[in-house]
């Protein structure tokens, strides 16, 4: 292509896309293969997948859903690390050459779609949800669980996973250890047990405590680097270990968990409240 015809059509350059493919039908084993694709400003990995499906070939598979980093869906194996494809521009990656596989430590269902089944199924082990002693309050409450913003710093990062798998495809443990509960439902079982409202930190201890948890991790800190939205689950892991180490010594005893806080009764607010603003669309 031409100077003045590349600057017509926005193209920067031009990079190889070399691509996992696998079809479990049709082929042995996965297989490379490549597509020039043209690269425009601020397209990413997953805009340039896109290009392939639709100006390439039709039958490439991968899963993505919001393209803004929030669902999680497109993690992918990206120059030798675990990404988000959609959170990955190509001209960032600085080269001519994007390689791109499904996680790893994942089956394979097809092209670049991981089975996500292990991830799911560790996640719910740890019971990642406020377990409280007392069912009828939370099933049907007569208030809140009061929580400080003190209390609220202990967890939030934490809260911050989105299910991307990320952390588990660069854990060397999970590699060598189909068993290991792995980064991610550990640092979930952690946001839970350090949460001043729950009461279910002896319910977790299996998952979290077992020879297959948290004592099975070498702090390689993989997990962290990988992360897209930087929970650190080997910060999680290394304060559960603490947590239990404390408890184990007498050093600091099992948390209770915050009471139910009343309703506030003839409760009158303090200054005006702002009115909301005039419809834009007249109704009906």
């Amino acid at each position: 292509m031409s100077e003045s015809a590349s600057k017509d059509t926005g193209i920067i350059k031009t990079v190889r896309f070399e691509v996992l493919r696998y079809n479990p039908e049709t082929d042995r084993e996965p297989h490379i293969r490549n597509y020039s694709v043209p690269v425009t400003k601020g397209m990413t990995v997953l805009d340039g997948l896109l290009w392939i499906k639709e100006h390439e070939d039709r039958t490439l598979s991968w899963r993505s859903s919001c393209r803004m980093g929030i669902c999680g869906s497109c993690g992918m194996f990206i120059n030798g690390l675990p990404r988000l494809a959609c959170n990955n521009q190509i001209v960032h990656l600085h080269s001519d050459v994007i390689t791109v596989k499904p996680l790893p430590n994942f089956d394979i269902i097809r092209d670049l779609v991981p089975d996500l089944e292990s991830l799911f199924k560790k996640h719910r082990s740890v019971k990642p949800h406020l377990l409280r002693k007392d069912l009828e309050e939370q099933n049907l409450p007569t208030g809140e669980y009061f929580q400080s913003s003190e209390e609220l710093l202990n967890y939030i990062q934490f809260a911050y996973c989105i299910k991307c798998g990320l952390c588990l495809s660069a854990c060397p443990t999970v590699a060598t250890s189909e068993n290991y509960t792995g980064p991610q439902a550990l640092t979930q079982g952690w946001r839970y047990m350090a949460d001043s409202r729950d009461d279910g930190a002896q319910e977790r201890a299996d998952a979290m405590y077992s020879e297959h948890g948290v004592y099975r991790c070498h702090f390689a800190g993989a997990c962290s680097q990988v992360c897209p939205k930087g929970v650190d689950p080997a910060m999680a892991i290394q304060l559960a270990k603490k947590d239990a180490f404390l408890k184990y010594f007498g050093i600091r005893k099992m948390r209770k968990a915050t009471p139910v806080a009343p309703p506030v009764e003839n409760w009158t607010p303090k200054g005006d409240i702002p009115k909301a603003p005039a419809p834009t669309v007249a109704p009906d």
